[in-house]
């Protein structure tokens, strides 16, 4: 089992299959061997944390989109309006992590991590993005090959992301002034 060697959300996980390097899945270490991360105080910082599954190869369950990688704003629009290219969204980047059901999404100063299963149970219990103290509940799930998160309490609002034709991720907040994102992916998850 993993260590915890500085807080809930930073462990030190060594080895996780017999052969990383090749991607084997080991079933023994599945994304369930992975202790949920959260938001650390006041936000991460400008720096990814570390890796919540370093070496997991478990496969994506049927349906979901792959969005594994860092992914960068390239163009946004807010309500139908193009966002003005000084504006701090522009310069977004966010790290996804995914395994089985489970995904990680670390953007902004925070880390959502969930289970896409659509269940209240297993969705993101964190903190804003806004402030990094009002705690968030939302319900995550997979459907039609579409990322949905569902905030508790705040029925019609669905934060959706998914893959265009072009492999590029489209993040839509209708809670932000109907905005729409396109993000690159620019990197693996590292």
């Amino acid at each position: 089992m993993p260590t915890c060697s500085a807080g809930s959300w930073l462990c030190d996980f060594a080895s996780w299959t017999d052969d990383p390097e090749h991607g084997q899945y080991d079933p023994a270490m599945d994304s369930y061997s992975y202790p949920v991360a959260h938001t650390p105080p006041g936000g991460y910082g400008s720096t990814f944390p570390p890796l919540v599954m370093p070496g997991c190869t478990e496969p994506l369950v049927e349906g979901a989109p792959d969005l594994r990688g860092i992914w960068a704003v390239v163009g946004a629009t807010r309500g139908g309006h193009p966002i003005a290219p000084d504006d701090r969204l522009m310069s977004y980047v966010e790290r996804i992590e995914q395994a089985g059901n489970r995904i990680v999404d670390c953007g902004g100063g925070t880390i959502a991590d969930c289970r896409a299963d659509g269940t209240e149970e297993n969705g993101v219990h964190d903190v804003s993005a806004f402030d990094y103290t009002t705690p968030i509940h939302v319900v995550a799930s997979y459907e039609d090959g579409v990322f949905i998160l569902r905030p508790v309490g705040l029925p019609g609002i669905e934060v959706t992301r998914r893959l265009n034709e072009h492999g590029q991720m489209v993040w839509t907040r209708p809670d932000m002034g109907g905005m729409v994102a396109i993000l690159e992916r620019t990197g693996p998850p590292e």
